[in-house]
């Protein structure tokens, strides 16, 4: 098969989004390139469609695949050109190039740190595969704590699943991605800002997170990262509070959607966000950017031009052109 026009093995397990499968989103943005040939399948969960392809005993290789071992993917799938993964797990391949997204940092990260994930990695690379970091900042990081080349880490950003416009959102919506504490500490101020102008804070959280929250007897409506998309469809303001561990794909619906957002100025949102969403550089920021972006329609307008334009760069279509290029790259490159 030309390189022009690779077969992909796509896995549609591994989508960290709260918003819909991204990978699913990827798959059907592939398909509409009409420039590689797909062949779906799920590495550790059964199909949910006709099209995607059955990978028998499936439930006993997983643990395997999972520490990048057990027998090759090739042996399940018809002929492909590339295979490419997200997630935890990375099934070994048989004379094909395997390309792994790496979307999350934090087994990456200090105490955190998921030995088995890093060893992982590092098999798989040893074995020829190609990592995809979301971000020029997040590949610096996987490249400095694998101990892997540059050249096997590239930079392409996920996709980020599709959203209808929010045009009558009243609520504050805060989306917690890996870190509770500053949220803790402004949720008094929050609450007071939004009784004042007769709406509420809603936040997205983890079961975990929910339980201390709760304990806190704070009064702040409690939603499941799985209600991620109705919860965008009521904000006025989106604040994203998160370790900066993961791509902001909320922060960037957020923006897709037309709602202005607020966001921690870590370094990958310095990188992703910069000029479409208000960063703060401390939490002292917060309510006075809160009460402008809610209270100023000038600046609402401007942010919402600006958010709508960069979420563009994110989109599943723009997502697929990339990765169309990566594959083709890879397959072309390929020597095994």
């Amino acid at each position: 098969m030309s390189s022009e026009r690779p077969r992909v093995g796509l896995d549609l397990d591994g989508s960290l989004e709260s918003l819909g499968n991204s990978m699913i989103d990827l798959a059907n943005a592939l398909d509409a390139t009409g420039e590689c040939e797909l062949m779906r399948f799920r590495s550790h969960s059964a199909p949910s469609s006709p099209n995607e392809a059955r990978l028998a005993l499936r439930s006993l290789w997983t643990p395997l695949w999972r520490r990048s071992l057990g027998p090759s993917i090739n042996r399940f799938l018809d002929p492909v050109d590339v295979v490419h993964v997200a997630g935890r797990t990375t099934p070994p391949t048989t004379s094909t190039p395997l390309i792994i997204s790496v979307d999350d940092l934090r087994p990456l990260r200090g105490e955190s740190r998921e030995h088995q994930r890093i060893a992982q990695l590092r098999r798989a690379v040893r074995h020829g595969a190609t990592l995809v970091a979301s971000t020029r900042s997040a590949s610096h990081e996987v490249r400095s704590v694998l101990g892997v080349e540059r050249s096997r880490v590239v930079v392409v950003p996920p996709a980020v699943p599709l959203v209808q416009p929010t045009l009558k959102g009243t609520a504050i919506v805060v989306n917690l991605t890996g870190i509770l504490n500053p949220f803790l500490d402004l949720a008094p101020a929050l609450i007071e800002f939004a009784k004042s102008h007769g709406t509420h804070v809603e936040a997205l959280t983890s079961a975990a997170m929910t339980q201390r929250i709760r304990s806190r007897g704070l009064g702040v409506h409690l939603r499941p990262r799985s209600d991620a998309r109705s919860a965008l469809a009521e904000a006025k303001v989106v604040l994203h509070i998160s370790d900066g561990a993961r791509f902001p794909s909320f922060a960037i619906a957020a923006l897709a959607a037309g709602v202005p957002t607020i966001a921690r100025a870590t370094t990958i949102n310095r990188e992703l966000l910069s000029g479409a969403a208000a960063l703060t550089e401390s939490d002292d920021e917060v309510l006075p950017t809160l009460k402008e972006l809610w209270e100023s329609p000038t600046r609402r307008a401007i942010m919402m031009a600006a958010g709508r334009s960069r979420a563009e760069d994110f989109a599943p279509a723009t997502a697929a052109r990339a990765y169309v290029a990566l594959y083709r790259e890879v397959v072309r490159g390929w020597n095994p």
